[in-house]
């Protein structure tokens, strides 16, 4: 992230702690402060909270579980080093309960954004009012998160005196659909590097094209009985959101490469990120991606880290294979094979990684006499994954080189080679939520599900726009609604979004990695929202779980 980017997220850290933890709901916000701030610039200083709230767990515990749920990737355990009680595990198999320990990150994260919004909102005291609007959108945002993920939730806009209930997913949708329809016209229309990573009417509209898109999941009386044939009356709504987005000239997908918008340095210069969540190492810290996609012993392969790396995620095989289409700059967000010195986000070919090891340190099972004997091995990464003998309970790979070394690995959000040992491991890459690009493939699913087409632009045309900016072959046919699914898989991998996509196309529930060991998540439908956290019911406790958990 560029340092100019966070000059908007200016804070007062005395007015940010009273409004986390006012409790007295009888209390008028307005006369805790000798002076109520009103000014454009304390408007942003008071919202700045609301917008870090889900930094946290879009850096690790979101981003986990949408990904290792999904067909992605697979997080092993090395030994018994990050098997930790099994949170990873349980995500892969399908098999987690209300006690895992990356699900309720999700949860807490949303649920403080929410509150901040409500707080934030009683400050100023007009929901009408143009600085209430994107917190308004904010809150809407904070909702489409638990209700994506967990279904029913409580609805609240105001100071409460007692824990309400929960109301149902399809109202939760309704109440996103109504907010943000009320408030677009209110939100910024001009889109600057003032308010990058906040909520503008292009927010709003891509937040509302998301929502339209998945309103049959959304508001199914029953999850589990959803089918992709269901029929979904907010097609036309889609196309409409996303035209407004297309109409409006600030976005495009070519201003950059596409692994350059994943890179550090990124920031409002990508014309692509419609809404993003900075990241800055130093100042705006939460997100470590590439910390547990780089290889365990790959410490010092991109730069001279100062602390080691998990090393656990790799993609899995089945879903590499759709990276093979020539030409198309996405196949090199996964390295594999023989591995080198990176420098300047290329591969040094002329500096080979090599690793000091022995025969027994690349497979623990060999017993051979020179078993103990060193050599410069060049570290070399396989595409299949197989796990240890006695590795299924835990996802056992080996903690051996032959262990550390199967699958190929992402660098999309490439490693922040200035961190130093005092940002522990942050990087500074901004994350996208949504992208330019999105709105392209979400208009083409809408029109392939049977909206009218707009502007001349057809599914084949829209998904031509994606394939020519990163030079892969254009479409000469006709795209089946597959195909969109696939190209969604490669433009957004790694982005969070592969489980609602699966989700919507009945997927979710496909054999993929290994999920085989336990058979019963095939059938398995109630899990396509996730169980209420125990630690949320021992608080709530007139709540009662998800079905089926």
């Amino acid at each position: 992230m560029n340092t100019y980017k966070f000059a908007f997220y200016i804070s007062t850290t005395i007015l940010a702690t009273t409004l986390s933890s006012c409790t007295d709901l009888d209390v008028d916000i307005k006369s805790q402060y000798t002076e109520f701030p009103t000014t454009e610039r304390a408007a942003e200083a008071i919202s700045a909270d609301v917008y870090a709230a889900y930094r946290g767990a879009l850096g690790y515990n979101h981003w986990m579980s949408q990904t290792l749920s999904s067909d992605e990737a697979v997080s092993l355990a090395l030994g018994t080093d990050y098997y930790d009680g099994g949170r990873f595990r349980e995500l892969h198999v399908h098999n987690w309960t209300a006690d895992n320990g990356i699900i309720p990150g999700m949860w807490n994260d949303a649920m403080n954004g929410i509150n901040l919004s409500n707080n934030v909102l009683a400050i100023f005291g007009d929901d009408q009012s143009d600085a209430a609007a994107p917190m308004r959108a904010m809150r809407a945002f904070y909702y489409f998160i638990l209700m994506d993920n967990f279904g029913d939730v409580p609805l609240i806009t105001s100071k409460v005196d007692q824990i309400p209930e929960r109301s149902s997913r399809a109202e939760i949708c309704h109440f996103i659909e109504s907010e943000l329809l009320e408030v677009r016209d209110r939100l910024p229309n001009e889109v600057t590097v003032a308010n990058y990573g906040q909520a503008t009417r292009y927010m709003a509209d891509a937040l509302l094209a998301k929502l339209y898109l998945n309103w049959a999941v959304y508001t199914a009386s029953n999850i589990a009985a959803y089918t992709p044939e269901a029929s979904n009356a907010k097609l036309v709504d889609v196309v409409a959101m996303c035209d407004d987005i297309i109409q409006s000239g600030f976005y495009n997908v070519t201003s950059h490469r596409y692994l350059e918008k994943f890179r550090p340095d990124n920031g409002p210069q990508i014309k692509d990120f419609i809404f993003a969540v900075p990241y800055d190492r130093e100042k705006q810290q939460g997100m470590t991606y590439s910390r547990y996609w780089i290889h365990r012993s790959g410490q010092n392969q991109f730069a001279s880290l100062p602390q080691s790396v998990a090393g656990t995620l790799r993609v899995l095989p089945a879903f590499l294979e759709k990276f093979k289409l020539e030409g198309d700059q996405r196949n090199s967000i996964y390295i594999g094979g023989l591995q080198y010195y990176w420098s300047d986000y290329a591969p040094d070919l002329n500096r080979p990684f090599l690793i000091t090891t022995s025969k027994k340190g690349i497979d623990q099972d060999y017993n051979g006499n020179d078993a103990n004997e060193t050599f410069q091995w060049h570290l070399e990464t396989t595409k299949e994954i197989s796990l240890r003998p006695d590795g299924g309970p835990t996802l056992n790979g080996g903690n051996d080189l032959k262990g550390r070394s199967m699958g190929y690995r992402s660098v999309k959000f490439y490693m922040d080679v200035n961190v130093t040992s005092a940002n522990n491991r942050n990087q500074s890459n901004d994350v996208p939520i949504f992208r330019y690009a999105d709105i392209l493939l979400m208009k083409a699913e809408a029109i392939l599900r049977g909206a009218p087409a707009t502007n001349g632009e057809t599914a084949k045309s829209l998904i031509n726009q994606i394939r020519n900016y990163v030079g892969a072959p254009e479409l000469t046919t006709e795209p089946t609604l597959n195909d969109l699914l696939d190209e969604r898989a490669r433009e957004f991998v790694d982005e969070s979004w592969r489980r609602n996509d699966l989700i919507r196309f009945g997927k979710f529930e496909d054999n993929w990695g290994f999920k085989s060991l336990y058979s019963a998540g095939f059938s398995e439908r109630f899990r396509r929202i996730f169980p209420l956290p125990t630690s949320v019911l021992n608080v709530n406790t007139n709540w009662s779980q998800n079905p089926g958990y």
